[in-house]
């Protein structure tokens, strides 16, 4: 079983291979400036000799990060639970949701900047505003999903609106609710990445837009290769955490 997953894997770790290698061997044929474009090795190497550095402004990225998506996902749960047990306010309240996504972060960070102010608080409310929207819509559809008539059955044997959504509707919420969860999570270090870049005084955005500022592109490119890995770091975690909470499901889809 573990050697079939790992082999689920070997086509995307082939091309990320071969990928870098055409990388490295086009910067050293056409021996373009490394202000430009620098090769997979001089990343590696800038990532290594800047590490202190990089490690104290990842640490202030990854605060930002998860008390911004366990924000979100907190709100995003009550939200769509309001959602699913008032019709009002599903009509009232989703629409708002889908037309709040169409404000650029770009105009709305700025504001929250002078808003706020420069400190942590900003950084978590644009966090939020990038977990919160798939967190609530992919709960509130997992939560409407459940069949009618098995909510009719239970409401014929006297059951209350709030045990069939506590017995019920968010169990079956729940593969829903972590696909969102999956989403918001390399979402969110991107809206911590940007509110600090914006911004800030700390944190992996800063260090990119200096480092821009100076012209230090495998600077840039170390930061970009640990954001990616902290996504990816992320993603796999709340993975994780579905298959421990949901080994239910993961047991009927494997059988399928």
């Amino acid at each position: 079983m573990k050697l079939r997953k790992l082999a689920n894997y070997g086509p995307a770790i082939v091309l990320i291979v071969a990928l870098l290698a055409l990388w490295q061997l086009y910067v050293q044929v056409s021996q373009i400036s490394p202000r430009f474009l620098p090769a997979p090795t001089a990343i590696v190497t800038a990532l290594v000799n800047n590490w202190p550095v990089i490690y104290d402004n990842t640490v202030q990225t990854m605060l930002e990060t998860v008390l911004g998506i366990t924000i979100a996902t907190l709100f995003g749960l009550l939200m769509a639970i309001l959602l699913d047990v008032s019709n009002w306010m599903r009509r009232a309240i989703y629409p708002l949701l889908v037309t709040s996504q169409t404000i650029p972060m770009i105009a709305l960070a700025p504001l929250l900047l002078i808003w706020i102010g420069f400190d942590i608080r900003s950084k978590l409310i644009v966090v939020i505003l990038y977990c919160f929207f798939p967190i609530a819509v992919a709960c509130a559809d997992g939560l409407a999903s459940v069949e009618p008539e098995l909510i009719n059955l239970l409401r014929s044997m006297r059951a209350s609106r709030w045990r069939i959504l506590w017995m019920v509707r968010l169990p079956a919420a729940m593969p829903a609710f972590f696909s969102g969860l999956r989403i918001a999570a390399t979402y969110s270090v991107v809206g911590a990445i940007f509110g600090e870049y914006v911004g800030g005084e700390k944190g992996l955005g800063i260090y990119m837009q200096r480092a821009t500022n100076s012209l230090a592109m495998t600077q840039v490119f170390a930061a970009i290769l640990v954001t990616a890995v902290l996504s990816l770091f992320l993603f796999g975690l709340v993975s994780v955490i579905e298959r421990l909470a949901l080994p239910w499901y993961h047991g009927a889809v494997q059988r399928q």
